[in-house]
């Protein structure tokens, strides 16, 4: 399967390379494509463009775009969205919006890998609006239920 990826030319800024570092790799490294380094102060958002678009291979895959895990245990820095979804009709450049969320201003950069692109298959649904759903065992139990044992009054222990 085929990944089409377009190099953005910009000024003053060097192609950057969208690849796998290793055989093994889930996520295709995403660099830095800024011309200067840029400071990142705590508590701010800062989007750093990478130079590249891509065209995935059809409405059947989506791109989903990861923090890289050194970044955010080492130097605190994260997506400020989480996780980016990457449609398979967008073609405008990618962008990462970084989060510093430690006590100490971060630098990127230019060329430092910051991302990383995960393309995976996605299944789109038919909505269908009921006016009931299916009773399963779980129910309306939220967050931390199902880590839980229940007693016999149905109490979490």
């Amino acid at each position: 399967m085929e990944l089409k990826v377009k190099r953005l030319c910009k000024p003053g800024v060097h192609p950057t390379l969208v690849a796998y570092q290793t055989p093994g790799s889930a996520g295709l490294d995403l660099a830095a494509a800024i011309p200067a380094p840029v400071d990142i102060r705590p508590g701010e958002v800062v989007l750093i463009p990478t130079g590249v678009a891509v065209e995935l291979p059809g409405p059947a895959f989506v791109g989903m775009v990861f923090a890289r895990s050194g970044l955010s245990t080492r130097e605190q820095l994260a997506l400020a969205n989480g996780v980016g979804v990457i449609d398979s009709d967008y073609r405008g450049e990618i962008q990462v919006p970084m989060y510093n969320f430690g006590a100490e201003r971060r630098r990127i950069d230019p060329g430092q890998r910051i991302a990383q692109l995960v393309i995976t298959p996605v299944c789109q649904v038919d909505v269908v609006y009921v006016p009931e759903l299916t009773e399963s065992e779980r129910g309306e139990a939220g967050f931390g239920s199902t880590g839980r044992s229940i007693n016999s009054e149905g109490s979490s222990l």
